[in-house]
């Protein structure tokens, strides 16, 4: 093989490695987009939170809300984001902010997407909680 041909095949090597690695970023953020459950309140009530781009992140907005017998409820967190910003960090791992309706309080989070579970985590000042969410689509 020749210097040339040698030179043409590296070159076109490092295109289609530069090409898959561009690729894979929007691929990684696919993992968390769709609607999840949350996991029960205090009260029992749960929420259906979508996940859809947003800039250049994700951000989850709660879409509806579910007493503790299942029957859909209207609180004043409808339509409010509970996180944003959250970029890919590694395959189905997500960081960004989030907001915790409870205590109306904003924190740094974190995510992990593990097929159709969503391990959310956050802290707040020396308090450190997750949950574990399912996805519904």
């Amino acid at each position: 093989m020749s210097f040339a041909e040698c030179a043409e095949m590296w070159l076109r090597f490092s295109v289609c490695v530069v090409a898959l690695a561009l690729m894979a970023v929007p691929a990684l953020a696919d993992a968390l987009l769709g609607v999840w459950l949350t996991k029960p309140d205090k009260k029992g009530q749960v929420a259906h939170v979508v996940a859809a781009p947003c800039g250049q992140g994700v951000c989850g907005t709660i879409a509806r809300t579910f007493d503790k017998a299942g029957k859909a409820i209207t609180t004043p967190n409808i339509g409010k984001r509970i996180f944003w910003d959250m970029k890919p960090v590694s395959p189905g791992a997500y960081e960004g902010r989030a907001w915790l309706p409870l205590h109306r309080v904003e924190f740094d989070g974190k995510m992990a997407v593990n097929g159709d579970k969503l391990t959310v985590r956050g802290c707040i000042a020396m308090v450190c909680q997750s949950q574990v969410w399912t996805r519904l689509r």
